[in-house]
């Protein structure tokens, strides 16, 4: 079957990596693994799970006194290329290449002890570039000492300061103290430059 027409070929569901396929380009039939197409799309996704701050041990805010929004990926749930988009040890959101393109889901709950005078400030935090300007001030509904929900998406793309030392997130109660827990990142690729 290798000198048959692509018309002429059976249809295949399943694809192995070692698979070959053709690929025309300017009138030029060259070959690629499936493996090696499989490369180029790398977009991915992955879930991060802290274990430290939850209801029986939540994190403290302190009024005005920006801290860095922990998570200690516990639990790690990931798309099939498993790239690292967080790092558990330095608190970094991490980014593959310069140009990529991301979409993060910040989830956690909160209370507030004076939900009348407090919100939250979450900001993307990095010493060299211009993400502070990835904020977002969070308030609370739900009254005083009530567990509310937050769950927040950000899209950003990465710039070669991005690439090579990764952003913190931070977060800040302003205008009193608040608690936070069971925080989730998820990180996903959306687009990626070759």
């Amino acid at each position: 079957m290798a000198d048959s027409k692509i018309s002429n070929l059976n249809a295949v569901t399943t694809l192995a990596s070692s698979d070959v396929v053709p690929i025309v380009n300017n009138s030029v039939t060259k070959k690629a693994t499936v493996s090696q197409l499989s490369s180029y799309s790398q977009l991915g996704w992955a879930r991060y799970d802290d274990s430290q701050y939850t209801s029986s041990n939540k994190l403290s805010l302190v009024d005005g006194v920006q801290v860095t929004l922990p998570n200690n990926a516990n639990t790690i749930i990931n798309s099939p290329e498993a790239y690292t988009f967080y790092n558990s040890a330095t608190q970094k959101v991490c980014a593959l290449n310069e140009n990529d393109c991301y979409m993060l889901t910040v989830v956690f709950k909160a209370s507030a002890a004076n939900t009348n005078t407090t919100h939250l400030d979450f900001t993307m935090y990095s010493p060299v570039g211009d993400f502070e300007r990835i904020r977002k001030v969070m308030s609370f509904y739900k009254g005083n000492d009530e567990e509310q929900n937050f769950h927040e998406v950000f899209q950003y793309y990465a710039d070669a300061n991005f690439v090579s030392n990764g952003v913190t997130l931070k977060i800040n109660s302003d205008g009193g103290t608040a608690n936070v827990w069971d925080i989730i990142f998820f990180i996903q690729r959306t687009q990626r430059y070759f």
